[in-house]
């Protein structure tokens, strides 16, 4: 007899017992916009929903993290100053470094992830240090290891390196482990396009170049093994996790690394992910929550054990629901 497959699907109770990708909370780590100022609270016109804080209003939207059961948090700031070099990222005192030291000790559940990158340090806007109008992998190697030391020093959990320069994770690695910083894991940028689907992100950190683009550092969009070698890379330089940025156009790519590596994978849904399902949500022209959940499981199911998300908070109100439900 021919298997009716429709059978597995009559009633919500079997539909959920034979779910194959389940959505949790713990599988979120939620973006922060730091600035360094005082008494802001400033939402981001692209990005609605999500707010630049400064230090001392910042305990506002950690109240609710933690609330909520959200339990990661990766760190972005916005200096007073900028320079060609970014020096503020390394600043003992800098905003990250004062944000990881406030959150570990008025919020010390949470783990604190921190982007290591100069884009939002930088005058120019790009990540790292400029010769001839293009960012010299090697002089900049020397800044990243300044600010992930300063990071270390601060007490962050975990490390996050997004400026797509050839041995970063090598040299962070050898930074950290050479001042007693062997426990602290690297989560690598290690696939992450040249994608149009930053623009938000760059109203929300102040870092959109001012010339030209990121070609020569971030992936060509058309390429697929590529991404294999730049993983490959990542892990024989030390990484513990790694990532694919952006998700939803790269779903093939977050599966290719599920499949060849043995490492967690993490995934970025990227501000122009999250801002197109707001506007059409706000239009009326999709089901904003159901598009949300549908997106969130699409990245879990394509291999993401991380996602790296804006709908952090909203997702996790709705697994409470759902949980409290069962």
């Amino acid at each position: 007899m021919t298997q009716r497959l429709r059978d597995n699907r009559k009633t919500e109770e079997i539909r959920s017992s034979l779910r194959e990708t389940k959505l949790k909370i713990s599988d979120f780590i939620y973006p922060l916009f730091i600035e360094e100022a005082d008494n802001i609270k400033k939402e981001i016109i692209s990005m609605p929903g999500i707010f630049r804080y400064s230090l001392d209003r910042i305990n506002e939207e950690l109240d609710e993290i933690v609330a909520l059961g959200i339990n990661s948090v990766i760190l972005f700031g916005i200096p007073l100053t900028k320079d060609a070099e970014g020096s503020e990222s390394w600043n003992n005192d800098g905003i990250i470094q004062k944000a990881i030291r406030y959150i570990k000790t008025n919020y010390p559940t949470l783990k604190v992830v921190a982007d290591v990158c100069f884009c939002e340090y930088t005058d120019h806007g790009h990540c790292g240090v400029l010769c001839d109008n293009d960012v010299d992998n090697d002089l900049t190697l020397v800044n990243l290891r300044k600010q992930a030391l300063a990071q270390a020093k601060a007490g962050v959990d975990m490390i996050a390196p997004s400026g797509m320069m050839d041995f970063a994770v090598r040299e962070i690695r050898e930074e950290l482990d050479s001042h007693g910083f062997e426990h602290i894991p690297i989560m690598g940028y290690s696939v992450k396009y040249c994608s149009s689907y930053y623009g938000p992100f760059r109203d929300a950190a102040d870092s959109a170049p001012s010339f030209g683009d990121r070609r020569t550092y971030q992936m060509d969009p058309a390429n697929r093994n590529e991404a294999l070698k730049e993983a490959q890379a990542d892990v024989d330089e030390g990484a513990d996790i790694l990532m694919v940025k952006p998700a939803l156009s790269y779903l093939d790519i977050i599966r290719d690394l599920k499949n060849n590596f043995d490492l967690p994978i993490a995934a970025y849904n990227v501000s122009g992910e999250y801002a197109m399902i707001k506007a059409a949500g706000k239009n009326g022209w999709i089901d904003e929550e159901k598009v949300m959940m549908e997106t969130l499981l699409s990245i879990k199911r394509a291999g993401a054990d991380i996602i790296i998300t804006y709908f952090a908070k909203e997702a996790a109100r709705i697994l409470r629901q759902k949980d409290t439900r069962e």
